[in-house]
C-alpha cells in the first residue's frame, strides 16, 4: 500500500468521522445503546426461577407433621407462600388472574397415611401456560417432597433402633459458574449481541447515505479506489466498536460481577476479527441496498433476528431441530458467543478456541473481500 493510498484511507476516515459527529443519533446509537441494552438484559433477564408464587389449601392443618412438612417449603428460597384458601374456586380465580403460579393442597388424611406407613397423597396445581416455568417449579416440589422422604426415612428407622439402609449421596461440584448466577452466561451474549448489531446497523447506512445524497459521484470521480474507500469507511466504526466492546467489559466485570478468567490478547485479536466481519457485512448491505431504509432493514434481518435466536445467545443449540443446528453454523455470532463465554468462564486460550478463530477469519475475510468485489466505482 502506497503512501498516497494511506492519505486518501485517511481522508475517508476522517470524513466518515466528521459525518458520524454531525449525525447525532448515529453517534447516540453507537455509544449510548450498548449501556441500555447491557443494562436491560443483565438486570432484567434471568434464567434463574425462584420464589414461586404458592397459595396453599391445608386441610389437615392440626397435625404436627404437617407443619414439619410446610416448613420445607417456607424455608426454601424457590417457593413464597402468598396465601392460604380453603376451597377449590379461590385457587381457580388466583391462577387465573396471575397472583400464583402453583397451588400445593394437603388433604385431610395426611397426616393419618404418614403414621400408618402408607404413601400420602398430594395434589399439585399449576399453571403451565408457561410450560418451562411450570415445568421447573414442578421440579422443584419434587425436590422437596425427596428429601422430606429421605429424613422421614431416617427418623423411622432411628426411632425402632434400626441402622439407616444405605443408599446413593451424589455430590455435586459446579466448574466455572460455582452459584449457577444466570447474568454470567447472558452477560458475555449480550455483549457479542450489540457488538453485531450495533457494527451491522451503523455500517448498513454509511454507503446508502452516500447515494441519497448526492455525494457518491463526487467520491466516484476521485481517485480513491474501492477498497480505500471500504477501509476509510470501516475504521471510524471499527473504534466505535472497539468502544462498545471495552464498556461491555468493563460493565459486565463492575456491574455484574461477571469473572475474566482469559488472556485480555486472545479478546481483542478475536474481538478485531469478528468486528472486521461484521462491519464488513454491513457495508456490503449498504453498497447493495443504495437505501438506507432497505439497508437499514437488511441489516436488522441478517444481523439481530439470528443473533438472538440462533447463536446461542438464550435458547440453547443441541435443544434446536437438526435443520435449524446446521443453519446456525453460519451465524458468526454463535462463534463469538463462545469465544466471550470461554474468556470470561472458564479461561479460554488460542488452542481450545482455535475453531472458532478460524470460523471468524474467514468470517472476516469473506465479507471484506466481498465488500470490495461488489463497490463499483460507477453511478448505475
Amino acid at each position: 500500500m502506497t503512501g498516497q493510498s494511506l492519505r486518501r484511507i485517511k481522508s475517508i476516515a476522517w470524513k466518515e468521522f466528521i459525518q458520524i459527529k454531525r449525525d447525532p443519533r448515529s453517534l447516540g446509537l453507537a455509544l449510548a445503546i450498548p449501556i441500555f441494552l447491557l443494562l436491560i438484559f443483565g438486570y432484567g433477564l434471568s434464567l434463574d426461577i425462584d420464589q414461586v408464587r404458592t397459595v396453599v389449601w391445608n386441610q389437615d392443618a392440626g397435625s404436627e407433621l404437617t407443619r414439619d412438612f410446610m416448613l420445607n417449603f417456607k424455608n426454601s428460597k424457590y417457593f413464597k407462600i402468598t396465601g392460604y384458601t380453603d376451597n377449590y374456586r379461590e385457587i381457580e380465580h388466583m391462577i387465573n388472574s396471575g397472583e400464583v403460579l402453583m397451588a400445593l393442597i394437603i388433604p385431610k388424611d395426611f397426616s393419618h397415611y404418614l403414621e400408618s406407613g402408607k404413601t400420602a397423597p398430594l395434589q399439585l396445581i399449576v399453571d403451565g401456560s408457561d410450560a418451562n416455568t411450570a415445568t421447573i417449579a414442578m421440579n422443584y416440589v419434587r425436590t422437596v417432597v425427596a428429601n422430606y422422604n429421605v429424613n422421614l426415612l431416617a427418623d423411622t428407622f432411628a426411632s425402632l433402633g434400626l441402622n439407616r439402609p444405605q443408599s446413593v449421596d451424589a455430590r455435586s461440584r459446579v466448574w466455572f459458574n460455582m452459584g449457577l448466577t444466570s447474568t454470567w452466561f447472558i452477560v458475555p451474549g449480550v455483549i457479542a449481541m450489540i457488538i453485531m448489531i450495533i457494527a451491522g446497523l451503523l455500517t448498513s447506512i454509511c454507503v446508502a447515505r452516500e447515494w441519497e445524497r448526492g455525494t457518491m459521484e463526487q467520491l466516484i470521480s476521485t481517485p480513491v479506489k474501492a477498497p480505500e474507500l471500504v477501509i476509510g469507511k470501516f475504521i471510524p466504526y471499527f473504534a466505535i466498536g472497539f468502544f462498545d466492546l471495552m464498556v461491555g467489559v468493563v460493565m459486565a466485570r463492575v456491574l455484574f460481577g461477571v469473572p475474566f478468567r482469559g488472556s485480555y490478547f486472545v479478546l481483542i485479536f478475536l474481538s478485531s476479527l469478528f468486528l472486521t466481519g461484521a462491519l464488513s457485512q454491513g457495508i456490503l448491505i449498504s453498497v447493495v441496498a443504495r437505501s438506507q431504509l432497505m439497508a437499514s432493514q437488511l441489516a436488522t434481518l441478517t444481523t439481530m433476528l439470528p443473533t438472538v435466536l440462533l447463536s446461542g445467545f438464550i435458547y440453547p443449540i443441541f435443544n434446536m431441530p437438526k435443520f435449524i443446528q446446521a443453519v446456525t453454523y453460519l451465524v458468526p455470532a454463535r462463534y463469538y458467543i463462545v469465544v466471550l463465554r470461554e474468556l470470561f468462564l472458564k479461561g479460554g486460550t488460542m488452542s481450545t478456541l482455535w475453531d472458532e478463530t478460524l470460523f471468524l477469519f474467514l468470517f472476516a475475510l469473506i465479507m471484506f473481500g466481498l465488500t470490495v468485489r461488489k463497490f463499483k466505482k460507477k453511478v448505475a
